[in-house]
Parts: structure tokens; sequence; C-alpha cells
């Protein structure tokens, strides 16, 4: 843009030869970039490789020394009943890591979810506090948790080569409570989407079928757990990250209220963005895990290390309780148009808790269309994108991210143009496009506040009803590959409680029916517009998926959220009911 507005000045007869030295420097420098990510790739594929090459060689080596071991039989145990086992001397922690660093070398081969081997969880085993509440327990890393000697990456070039000089606060508390970290799982580039794919690792395909996204950006955890190699794993979540891959996989996961669980030592491309706070929160394949690692997280030790968490532990009577529950639902945001599958999930489910005594209340949050295209986006890209750019100049861009960086690169004064020329024909699309232009203090200042204002008002609504939980559709089945890049409006069901900080999970409650898929002949979503076009398309061909439901508190309502994810996973899924 610079050589644009020069290049008139420099046309004349003593500056041509000064143009044409700038053009050169300037492909140059593209023809450099180009090559430093070029070897960033050569590089990260190299030790990702290295790294899956010692975690076979580990689970060899223990399973020629314990050939009598039943793996499959360790592998299947709930993990309550694994942390009980450990903790009487009934397995050993060697027995559980290398049992789980040889599923999930085994999965990787097929659904490519692991960037890095975490080789000192060999020495963490002697190191574990056998008091700990995860004692034992090996638990998976999304990519941006800071694990000292390794990479953050975000898939992005200009992360690679710089390892972490110590752990992030989660990853310490984790081993204080005797959990093992022994892997780092893929991401999208930049983690600004709900698939997952990069430049440096590639994509990683949803276990269920491989044609569809695992989903994100959480989505090497949610591959990895939903496959069997974790029985617990950390993700994070601003837009929906930890709630799509768990959907989409088949297991549960919970994002907390912002503050809840220490953010210190997170990787990020975008830091000082405040108005959608991220979410640190767990996955597993059931919620008793989820609150198992809630419960060994919110301790003294995540307090000390960090005294910006608020110090307030795991609520176990909120937990326990079986107080009949007031619940608000809605079938549809009138957003983004479920799919058949989301609708009949949430109406089996309704019927299920009436039936077990809970009292159901139509709810819908107001103006959701604003929260969404001018509150969520407009906070997300408060200075034009130019931050989140700046990590990818130079690099290769992931297909996962779609149109986004073409966008985020259009000038503002076209944008402008372009918000007139959009309103009439793709309204959403233009409200999206408008609030992508950067803001000054003072404008950031009022788009924070009317964020406050929105939250206020949402939460006048619910507390009019008298609610305890809310009930809500989750975006299912899982998308093809590379779709969620051109099907943005489809945030809808998760954006907004980020936007709100509300705690929020997901459980799945049902999988796509032969029925199902006919009915989406006659999906046409509520604009007919671009996005709505690509997520029709996106969410056929998918029988026999997982479909999930969402879970909704008010903020810091961390562990009633969870009783009511027990409360639906217990009535939608018998099987996983206590014994």
């Amino acid at each position: 843009m610079v050589l644009d507005a020069l290049w008139p000045a420099l046309c004349g007869a003593p500056g041509a030869a000064l143009a044409c030295c700038l053009v050169a420097a300037a492909v140059a420098l593209r023809w450099t970039r180009r090559r430093a990510a070029r070897g960033a790739v050569a590089r990260a594929r190299g030790r990702q490789r290295a790294g899956l090459q010692t975690m076979d060689q580990a689970a060899r080596r223990f399973r020629l020394q314990n050939p009598d071991l039943d793996s499959e039989a360790l592998l299947a145990l709930p993990l309550a009943q694994l942390v009980q086992k450990l903790h009487s001397g009934e397995l050993s922690p060697e027995a559980a890591l290398f049992t789980y660093v040889g599923k999930a070398w085994e999965v990787n081969k097929g659904i490519n979810c692991v960037t890095s081997y975490l080789a000192d969880c060999e020495a963490q085993l002697s190191q574990a506090p056998r008091q700990g509440l995860l004692y034992g327990v090996p638990v998976s890393l999304k990519e941006c948790f800071s694990y000292k000697g390794y990479d953050s990456t975000l898939g992005l070039s200009l992360n690679e080569g710089t390892p972490a000089e110590c752990d992030s606060v989660v990853v310490r508390v984790l081993k204080l409570q005797g959990a093992v970290p022994f892997v780092h799982t893929n991401i999208p580039q930049s983690m600004y989407s709900y698939d997952c794919s990069n430049p440096l690792f590639g994509q990683t395909l949803n276990p269920w079928k491989s044609s569809k996204s695992a989903g994100g950006s959480s989505g090497g955890e949610g591959a990895l757990i939903g496959s069997g190699g974790s029985p617990l794993g950390l993700g994070t979540d601003i837009g929906g990250s930890i709630r799509f891959p768990s959907a989409f996989c088949g297991i549960c996961g919970l994002k907390p209220t912002g503050g809840r669980l220490s953010k210190s030592g997170l990787k990020s491309c975008t830091y000082g963005q405040v108005a959608l706070p991220v979410s640190v929160g767990p996955m597993a394949r059931d919620v008793e895990s989820l609150a198992l690692c809630l419960r060994a997280l919110l301790c003294e030790d995540m307090f000390r290390l960090d005294p910006t968490v608020p110090p307030i532990p795991f609520r176990e009577e909120i937990y326990k309780s079986s107080r009949p529950l007031r619940v608000g639902y809605y079938e549809t945001d009138k957003y983004t148009m479920p799919s058949p599958a989301m609708r009949r999930a949430v109406l089996e489910t309704k019927r299920s808790l009436e039936a077990a005594g809970h009292t159901l209340v139509p709810f819908l949050p107001d103006n959701i269309s604003h929260a969404l295209e001018t509150l969520s986006a407009g906070g997300l890209f408060s200075d034009g994108g130019q931050s989140f750019i700046q990590n990818l100049e130079g690099d290769f861009v992931d297909p996962c991210l779609g149109d986004l960086i073409l966008i985020l690169k259009i000038p503002s004064w076209l944008k402008g143009v372009l918000v007139f020329l959009l309103k009439p024909l793709l309204p959403r699309m233009a409200n999206f496009l408008g609030s992508l232009r950067p803001r000054s203090a003072g404008k950031l200042w009022k788009l924070q506040h009317k964020i406050e204002e929105y939250r206020n008002s949402v939460i006048a609504q619910w507390r009019a009803l008298e609610l305890d939980v809310l009930l809500t559709p989750m975006l299912g089945p899982a998308l093809n590959l590379n779709a969620s890049g051109r099907a943005t409006g489809a945030l809808s069901y998760t954006l907004l409680y980020n936007c709100l900080d509300f705690p929020a999970g997901v459980v799945p409650v049902t999988t796509v029916t032969a029925e199902d898929e006919a009915q989406m002949e006659h999906y046409r979503g509520y604009f007919g517009d671009i996005w709505d076009k690509a997520l029709e398309k996106a969410m056929k061909n998918s029988v026999g998926l997982p479909v999930a439901v969402q879970c909704v508190a008010l903020p810091w309502q961390e562990e009633l959220c969870l009783r009511f994810m027990r409360e639906v996973e217990q009535l939608m899924t018998p099987e996983k009911r206590p014994s």
C-alpha cells in the first residue's frame, strides 16, 4: 500500500531507478519470508515425526516388559474409576501413561491430531504427588498451552522454533495434582477457525468420518479424546472452540466463565483483546470427568500461582444437588436454522427432562443478531484485524481460514462502500463487514460498554423467568473439511455465550438418522445467503454422526452448569449412568 501511494512520484526520471529498487526489494522480502515459512513447515513436520517415533518406541518397550497388561480394559475405564485404581495401587501410573501413549500414537495415524510428544512425561511419573486428585492421569493439552521446552506455534511459522521457557499455570497445577501431561494436540492456524488445519502440522480429521471436520479450535483435543487416545484434555474457547470439537467428536466439553481458570501462559495471536474473554476448560468422554478436572484445578495452588483467579473452590453441594431445575430452552436462535438432528436433539432432551420432574420454559435472549454481528465481531477485530494479520505476514494461509484474511485486508474506506452496497441483499454479511473496521479508543470503550449493557439485559430476562439453567441447540453434525471458513454465521449458537461470558457445555445426546438426512433436502436457512448455502452443503452425508445439546448457566455457576449437563447425560445416554 505504501508503494502504491509513492508510485506516481517515483515515475519521473530520477525516481524510476528508485522505484525499480523498491519493487525488487519487496519481491525479495516476500521470497525470503516464503522461504522461511517453507523451512518452518519442514522443521515442524520433522519434529512431529520424531516425537511420534519416540511415542511408538516408548509404548512398544512398555508392552514388551508388561505382556499381561489388559490395555483394552484400561482404556475402557471411565476417568473416575481410573483414578480410583491408580490411587489404590491396582494400576500403576506407568501402565496408564504408556497405554494411552500407545493408543494416541495408533489413532494419530488415521486422524493426525498430535503435534508434539511431551517426552519428559516419563520423568514426571516419579514426581507425581500421590495425594493429587489426578494422580497418574495422562492429560493431553491443546497446543496453545505453554509447556517448558516445547513450541506453541498456533500453526504459524513465526512461532516455530521458539520453545516456552516455563509451563503455563494450569499445566503447573495439573502436575501438582499428580496429572501427567503427555501430548500437545493440533489447532487451526491462528486458532480463529472452528475447523482444525494449519500449514505446519496439516489437517486433523474427525474420528467418526474422515471427510468431516474435528471442529476447532481445540480440534486435536476433540479428535484424540473422541477416538480414545486421551482420558482428559484441556482446551480454550473464544467463540465455541471447546464446544465445536466436543460436539463434532461425540464427547463432553465445558467453557467456563472467562476468569474461572488461569490463562497465564496461554499463547495467543491477539494479545490484549478483552471484549470477548477467552476461557480455559476441560474436555473428556463424560461429565464426571469434567467435574473431576475442575475439582483438581480450583485449588489453593492455582489461586497462589495466579492471584487474578477468584479463589472460589469447586462447590460440591451445587454439583451434587438433586433438586428439580427450572430450565429455559429454545429450538432455534432464529439466526442459524438448526439441522433436523439439532432440533430433534433439543426436543427429545426437553421431553426427557420434563419426564424427570424438571420445569421447561421457552426462552430466547433478545437481539442475538446485534450481539453477533456488532458486539462480538467488533470486539474480536476492534483494530480492523491488523494485529491478527501481522501474524501471517509472508506465511502460507491455511484454507480453514476461508476468506477471513482477504476480508481483513480490504481497506477501511472500501469496507464502508461494500457495506452500503451489500446491505439490501446480504444484511448480516454487511453488518459483519462493517464491524471489522478499526476503532478509536473511545469507540472501543463504547463497544465494551454496549457488551456490558447487553449482558445485563439478558441476565434481567433470565431472572424475570426465574431460570436456573438454559438448554439450547448445538451446531451439528460435524461439517465437511474446510467448510467452517465459509459458514461464519453458524457460530451463533456458541459465540453468543462468549459475548455474554456465561459458562456453557455440550453433551452428546443422539446421532444423525436416515430420516434426519432426508429432511436436510428441505434445509434452506433463514437468509439464503452464502453462509446458509455453505452450511447446508457442509452438514449433508452425516448419518451416524454425533449430535449434542448445549447447557448454559449464569456467570460463575460452573458447578450448576455441570450438574445440568450430568442430568442431561444420564437421561439421554443411559449407559453412562453410575453403576
